[in-house]
């Protein structure tokens, strides 16, 4: 599925979270995790983000969704998801790539 339509299939899940079933609101998260990763990787993003890493909140709001139990936050996690995937496919398609350098201080 092109990443677009992927975007555009997240935003309507957004705007109808209240009719999604458990199962479809953790597949599309999962689904948008996954396509998350695989962008920030083609662009040079380390895999292992900080505690403020949005992923945390994704994988968080997808759990709850397995459970069963309904988010007022699953909505804007959706939203956030779709966001991310948007902005990383520019960058993707950019051909721009990010170095990440550690620096010591001695």
């Amino acid at each position: 599925m092109s990443t677009t339509l992927f975007v555009a299939e997240l935003v309507r899940a957004a705007n109808e979270a209240d009719r999604l079933s458990p199962w479809e609101a953790a597949r599309l998260l999962e689904r948008a995790i996954a396509t998350v990763r695989e962008l920030r990787e083609a662009v040079g993003i380390p895999k292992d983000g900080t505690e403020l890493d949005e992923l945390i909140r994704l994988r968080a709001a997808a759990r709850e969704a397995r459970e069963g139990r309904k988010s007022s936050d699953l909505s804007s996690a959706l939203l956030s998801a779709a966001d991310m995937i948007r902005t990383l496919h520019i960058i993707v398609d950019s051909h721009t790539e990010i170095e990440i350098t550690s620096f010591n201080s001695a």
